[in-house]
């Protein structure tokens, strides 16, 4: 039985107690995820015995913080482009077709011209009503982005329904859909590590709560592009690019933007650069600006989440341009100038003569002199 596992370090609500982030707990079908928002940090709790394996919750983490046990879709993307038939189905290679994200199935499909999925399986399936809209949607979308990139790529949705030996067995008893996904883990057990300590977490019907231990300290700080965004752009390297490069709508993307800042509202605090997994939103050493790379941006939602003006906003188109040519944007450039109080160099905003430090000071020495704050 294939089991999910969760890395807190990677997980962007780990980041800040601010991240609104629950893509994993809204595709989940079992309702096996759950995100107690009331806790300090609140990152996904998972209850193992209720867990399917699907993977579609492997699907939608943007940053890669959950994996499947027997399972990982960067080693599919190399054996699949092997294959010479260019089907995807759960009763072939994948525990569940909603594991493979958009930028799997744009990479898969730029690389051998077509892609069907199998979604014969979908009616009767248990998991169907969370798993299969989002497959849907991830075709439709990788669809949408071929076609801008004025490829001849495709991916097709198809009721192929396909079955093997092993599958028909497991096939027999639709009552249970953990049965249902032991044929497919099953084709994998040799090289699977017995772990008992494991075994008995994915027995126990109970939540498993994650937390940031010290130890994790130093990965959360750690800059990191995910797989699926290395393979995409190799992927997209060996495409001719196309004649025009097309301007799309930016809500069609699931997994990247482009973004605006408000200059007027913007504090220079350093939050969404500092706190961006990806280095997508990046500055100089001396904080003088802030640069944004689309091509590294996942979407998260981090930057906004944590920025109290509310300066960052997404933009309404994206540039097509920006995966075949990437480029740095800047988004803002500071007035660095020499803190009156501390000298330190500082993002001087508005003309502000003190840093952001020496301003809270001064306010709260004033808070203790009982002298008015204009």
């Amino acid at each position: 039985m294939s089991a999910i596992t969760l890395s807190p370090q990677k997980c962007v609500r780990s980041l800040a107690k601010m991240s609104e982030c629950s893509l994993c707990e809204a595709i989940c079908p079992t309702n096996a995820i759950v995100i107690d928002i009331e806790q300090r940090i609140s990152l996904p709790s998972i209850n193992y015995s209720q867990c399917v394996g699907c993977g579609g919750c492997v699907g939608v983490c943007p940053s890669e913080a959950i994996t499947l046990d027997n399972f990982s879709p960067t080693e599919f993307f190399f054996e699949f482009l092997n294959e010479n038939e260019p089907l995807i189905s759960c009763q072939k290679n994948v525990p569940c077709v909603s594991v493979l994200n958009v930028e799997y199935l744009v990479a898969i499909a730029s690389l051998k011209k077509e892609l069907t999925l199998d979604i014969g399986h979908c009616t009767s399936c248990t998991i169907s009503e969370k798993c299969l809209p989002q497959i849907e949607k991830n075709a439709e979308e990788a669809n949408y982005l071929l076609d801008a990139m004025e490829t001849s790529a495709e991916v097709k949705l198809e009721l192929v329904s396909y079955t093997s030996e092993t599958q028909e067995i497991a096939a027999e008893d639709e009552e249970n859909r953990r049965d249902f996904f032991k044929a497919f883990t099953l084709k994998n057990a040799v090289s699977v590590k017995k772990n008992f300590d494991r075994e008995v977490e994915i027995a126990a019907d109970e939540l498993t709560e994650h937390t940031i231990e010290s130890s994790m300290i130093s990965e959360l700080k750690r800059k990191a592009i995910p797989d699926k965004r290395k393979l995409i752009f190799t992927a997209l390297k060996r495409l001719e690019k196309p004649e025009i490069f097309h301007v799309i709508d930016a809500n069609e993307l699931s997994f990247t933007s482009q973004k605006i800042m408000d200059e007027e509202s913007c504090t220079a605090c350093q939050m969404c650069y500092r706190i961006c997994p990806t280095a997508a939103l990046t500055s100089d050493s001396r904080n003088s600006k802030i640069d944004f790379d689309p091509f590294l941006c996942i979407k998260c939602h981090l930057c906004h989440d944590v920025c109290e003006p509310n300066c960052l906003t997404l933009s309404s188109s994206y540039n097509v341009k920006e995966f075949f040519e990437p480029q740095v944007q800047n988004l803002i450039a500071f007035d660095m100038r020499r803190c009156n109080e501390c000298d330190q160099l500082f993002s001087s905003i508005g003309g502000n003569k003190m840093c952001r430090r020496c301003e809270i000071e001064e306010d709260e020495a004033k808070e203790l002199w009982g002298v008015k704050l204009k």
